[in-house]
C-alpha cells in the first residue's frame, strides 16, 4: 500500500480506537487499552509488515517502561501514605489554610507554582504523582486533585527534569542531520548554541502562552467541582499574577542560562515570591471559595483513597518538619539532575534489556536515577524525621502496594501500545514504510502546505500523548518539522519550537500520565472524564501555539495566523461576556428572593 491517505487512516486506528473508548464512551483505561493495544499489533502486522519478533520486541520494551512508571507511582504513593500516617499532612493542610484557605489559591500556589518547580527538577509526570495525592490531603476532590496536577503538564514541561526535553529531545532528534549542520554554520552557532537559541524561542512562546494557564485552571476547578465558572475568573488579578511570577523568570534564565533551568528556577522564584506575598494578603480574594460539602460531591469525583483526616487530626507538628519530606525529595532531585558525576554515577546504573529477541530494539531501567527511588528515599528519611511507629511504617507499605495494582493493568498494555507504533520503521517492517506517527505527520503536511506552522503544535501534542513524553515527541518529530520548515520556506527554528511547545500541551492529555495521576488518588476508571476537561487547555494551547508559530513566521496581516489569534481572543473574551451575564443574572435572581423572605 502506498496511498499516503490511506496509511495515515491505517496509522491513525490504534489512537482512535482509545480516544472513542476513553472520551467517547467512558470505558476505563484498563479496558480500552488492552483493545488499543491489539489493534495496534493488527495495523503493525497486516499494514506495516512487522514480524512477530519485533511486535514482541517492541510491546517487552514498553513492559519496561511500564515498570520504570510503576515504580515512580509507588514511590507517590508511598509518600502519601507515609506522610497520613506521621500526621505531616495535617499540618500541610493546616499550614495551608493559614496561608489562605481558598482553594484557587491553593490549587495555583501547589499545583502551578510548586508543580512547576518539581516539573523543572524530575519531568516525566512526576509534578502529577505529588501533586494530585497533596491536593487530596487538602481536601480536594480526587477529580480535581489530579486535574490540577495534569493542567500544571503544560507551560514547565519544555524544560522538565533540567531541560531534558530540549538537551535530548530536540538535541539528538536533530543531531547530525545535513541539513541542520548547514543551518548552524549559516548562524554561526554550534550546537549549544543552536539548542539555547531554539530553547529561547520555546521558553518565550511558552511565556505569552502559559500566561493564562493558572486561570483556566481556577475556572475549570470552581466551573466543574463548584457549578460556576465565574468564582474562577474574580480572581483574575491573583492568577495572572502567580503566571508572571513563573514565567517571567523562566523566559529570563532561558535567555540567561540555557534550556537546563528555566521550570526550576522559574517554579521556585514564582513560589517564594507568592508564598511571601500571599501571607501579606497580596492581592488574595475577599471572598474564601470552597467545593461544596461533601455530601453533594458526585460520585464521580471521588475515589478509592481519602486522606483520614480524624486519625491525624490531634498529631502536628512543626510546619518545617511536616514539609521536610518534599524538601527532602526537591533537594534530591535538583541534586541528582544537576550534579555532572552524581547523575552519570546514578544513571549508569541499569538494568538491560538488549537486543530483545534479536530485533535490535533495547531498553533500560535505572533503578536509583528514577524519581521513585527519590520518594522512597525521602520516606526513610521521614520514618527518622517524623519518629515515625514499625506499625504504622508496615501499614504505608500495604496500602501503597494494595493502591498500585489498580494502575498496572492499563500501563501494562499502553506502553507496548506506544513502542509498536513508534518502532513501525523502515528498520522494523518489511514495507518500507515510515514509523506510524512519521506517517500521520507527512500525511498532514501534505494537506495543508504552507499552512504547516498552523498544524505544527498538533504534530507535537500527537507525538506526547502518543508517547507519553514531551521529550519523545521531539526525538519523533524534530527532524521531520525542520524539514517541512524548510521546504515551505518558514523559519525552522520557529517550527521545531512550536513543535516542542505543542509536545508539552499533549502531556495533559496523554493517556499513561492520567492513568499515573489518578492512582496517586485511588481515582483509576475515569480516565475519559479527566480527559473531557484537559482537551480544553490542549486546544487552547495548540491553538495559540498554531497561531503566534504562522505570525512568528509570516507576520502580522490579513493571513491565517493572524486570524487565528484575533477569533481565539474572540472566543475567550465571548466566553468570560456570557459567563458574566449569567452571574449578573443569577445574582439578580437571588437578591428579591433574599429581599421578600426578609419582609
Amino acid at each position: 500500500m502506498d496511498n499516503l491517505a490511506l496509511l495515515s487512516a491505517a496509522a491513525l486506528a490504534p489512537i482512535l480506537v482509545v480516544a472513542v473508548l476513553l472520551v467517547g464512551l467512558r470505558w476505563p483505561a484498563k479496558y480500552a487499552m488492552p483493545v488499543g493495544f491489539a489493534a495496534a499489533v493488527a495495523v503493525g502486522a497486516l499494514v506495516w509488515g512487522m514480524d512477530a519478533a519485533t511486535l514482541a520486541a517492541a510491546s517487552v520494551e514498553g513492559l519496561i517502561i511500564a515498570i520504570g512508571l510503576l515504580y515512580i507511582i509507588f514511590g507517590a504513593l508511598l509518600l502519601l501514605q507515609t506522610l497520613t500516617a506521621s500526621g505531616a499532612l495535617a499540618t500541610i493542610r493546616a499550614g495551608f489554610t493559614t496561608v489562605s484557605a481558598d482553594r484557587r489559591v491553593q490549587a495555583i500556589i501547589i499545583g502551578w507554582l510548586f508543580g512547576s518547580f518539581i516539573e523543572g527538577a524530575s519531568g516525566f509526570g512526576t509534578p502529577a504523582a505529588v501533586v494530585a495525592p497533596l491536593l487530596l490531603a487538602l481536601g480536594f476532590p480526587a477529580m480535581a486533585a489530579v486535574m490540577v496536577g495534569l493542567v500544571i503538564q503544560s507551560t514547565p514541561v519544555s524544560f522538565g527534569a533540567a531541560g531534558t526535553p530540549v538537551l535530548t529531545g530536540l538535541g539528538d532528534g536533530l543531531a547530525g542531520d545535513p541539513g541542520v549542520m548547514a543551518r548552524m554554520a549559516a548562524l554561526g552557532v554550534d550546537e549549544t548554541g543552536y539548542l539555547q537559541t531554539l530553547g529561547f524561542q520555546v521558553a518565550a512562546m511558552h511565556g505569552v502562552i502559559g500566561t493564562l494557564i493558572p486561570l483556566f485552571l481556577v475556572c475549570m476547578l470552581t466551573g466543574f467541582f463548584g457549578g460556576r465558572f465565574t468564582d474562577g475568573l474574580k480572581v483574575w488579578k491573583f492568577a495572572l499574577y502567580a503566571a508572571f511570577a513563573m514565567t517571567i523568570p523562566s523566559v529570563t534564565v532561558a535567555a540567561l542560562l540555557g534550556p537546563e533551568f528555566p521550570s526550576l528556577l522559574g517554579g521556585l522564584i514564582g513560589l517564594a515570591l507568592v508564598m511571601f506575598t500571599s501571607s501579606r494578603g497580596f492581592l488574595m480574594p475577599k471572598d474564601t471559595w470552597d467545593f461544596p460539602p461533601r455530601e453533594r460531591w458526585s460520585d464521580r469525583w471521588t475515589g478509592s483513597l481519602e486522606a483520614d483526616r480524624d486519625e491525624v487530626a490531634g498529631r502536628r507538628m512543626n510546619i518545617w518538619l511536616a514539609w521536610s519530606p518534599y524538601v527532602v525529595v526537591a533537594v534530591l532531585l535538583v541534586l541528582t539532575r544537576t550534579i555532572e558525576p552524581v547523575k552519570t554515577f546514578l544513571s549508569e546504573l541499569t538494568i538491560d534489556a538488549n537486543d530483545i529477541f534479536g530485533t535490535g530494539i533495547s531498553e533500560s531501567l535505572q533503578p536509583v536515577f528514577l524519581p521513585g527511588f527519590i520518594f522512597i528515599v525521602a520516606c526513610l528519611v521521614t520514618y527518622g524525621l517524623h519518629r515515625m511507629s514499625g506499625p504504622a511504617i508496615a501499614q504505608s507499605w500495604r496500602v501503597a502496594g494494595s493502591q498500585l495494582a489498580g494502575a498496572a493493568v492499563a500501563l501494562l498494555f499502553a506502553l507496548p501500545l506506544v513502542r509498536i507504533l513508534i518502532n513501525s520503521g523502515p528498520e522494523y517492517n518489511s514495507s518500507g514504510l515510515s514509523s506510524m506517527p512519521i506517517t500521520l505527520a507527512e500525511g498532514a503536511s501534505v494537506l495543508v502546505g504552507g499552512a504547516w506552522p498552523v498544524l505544527a503544535p498538533w504534530i507535537g501534542a500527537l507525538g506526547a500523548f502518543i508517547a507519553g513524553s514531551n521529550t519523545v515527541s521531539n526525538l519523533t518529530f524534530s527532524l521531520f518539522q525542520f524539514a517541512t520548515a524548510e521546504n515551505i520556506g518558514a523559519s525552522p527554528e520557529t517550527v521545531v519550537a512550536t513543535q516542542a511547545v505543542g509536545g508539552a500541551a499533549g502531556n495533559m492529555v496523554t493517556v499513561h500520565n492520567v492513568v499515573a495521576a489518578s492512582a496517586t488518588v485511588g481515582l483509576l476508571g475515569r480516565e475519559g472524564d479527566l480527559i473531557r476537561k484537559t482537551i480544553i487547555p490542549t486546544t487552547y494551547y495548540c491553538l495559540f501555539a498554531g497561531g503566534l508559530s504562522f505570525v512568528l513566521v509570516n507576520g502580522v496581516g490579513l493571513n491565517l495566523g493572524t486570524g487565528l489569534l484575533v477569533a481565539l481572543a474572540a472566543v475567550l473574551v465571548a466566553v468570560v461576556v456570557r459567563l458574566a451575564r449569567q452571574d449578573t443574572s443569577e445574582r439578580l435572581v437571588r437578591a428579591p428572593a433574599r429581599t421578600d423572605g426578609e419582609g
